[in-house]
C-alpha cells in the first residue's frame, strides 16, 4: 500500500510511476483510500480544503510518483448564445456558491433539477453528459487570507 502526504504541483519535472484516477468528489477529500490505475492500494493523508488537481503528482512515503487524473462522471452542461445570458448564470451559480468549470460560452456544474431549471430560465440551453469534471477552484484557493 502506497502512503501519500506529500503533493508536488502540476509543475514538476518528475515522471509519474503511476496514475490515480479520481472523481472532482474524491479529489476534494484529505483522507481517503483509493486504487491506482494498475490496481494498488492507496492512501493519502494530505491537508483539508484543498482539492488535488487533475494532473498533479503526489509523493508516496517510499519515494514513488502517483498523478492524478480525473475520472469521467455525470455532469451538466449548459451553453449559453451570449455573454449577457453566460454572466447572469455565473453570477447565480455563484450567488448559491456552487461548483462550476467555466467555458467560452459554456459551463458545467453537477447536476441538480433546481439549478438546471434556473438555468434553462435564463436562456441557457442544458445537456446531462459525461466528462470530467474540474471546476474553477475559488477566488481564495492560493492562499489568500483577509486579516
Amino acid at each position: 500500500m502506497l502512503n501519500i502526504h506529500e503533493r508536488l504541483g502540476t509543475q514538476t519535472p518528475v515522471d509519474a510511476d503511476a496514475g490515480v484516477t479520481l472523481t472532482y468528489e474524491q479529489r476534494e477529500k484529505g483522507r481517503l483510500k483509493a486504487v491506482t490505475d494498475n490496481g494498488e492500494e492507496v492512501r493519502l493523508f494530505l491537508e483539508r480544503g484543498r482539492p488535488l488537481a487533475v494532473g498533479e503528482v503526489l509523493k508516496s512515503e517510499c519515494g514513488r510518483h502517483l498523478q492524478v487524473k480525473g475520472a469521467l462522471e455525470a455532469v451538466t452542461l449548459a451553453r449559453a448564445s451570449n455573454w449577457l445570458s453566460f454572466s447572469r448564470a455565473c453570477y447565480h451559480l455563484g450567488n448559491r456558491h456552487t461548483k462550476v468549470q467555466v467555458g467560452e460560452l459554456w459551463l458545467r456544474i453537477q447536476p441538480d433539477h433546481v439549478l438546471e431549471d434556473m438555468l434553462k430560465g435564463l436562456g441557457l440551453s442544458v445537456e446531462s453528459e459525461t466528462a470530467v469534471f474540474n471546476p474553477e477552484s475559488g477566488a481564495y484557493s492560493h492562499g489568500h487570507h483577509h486579516h
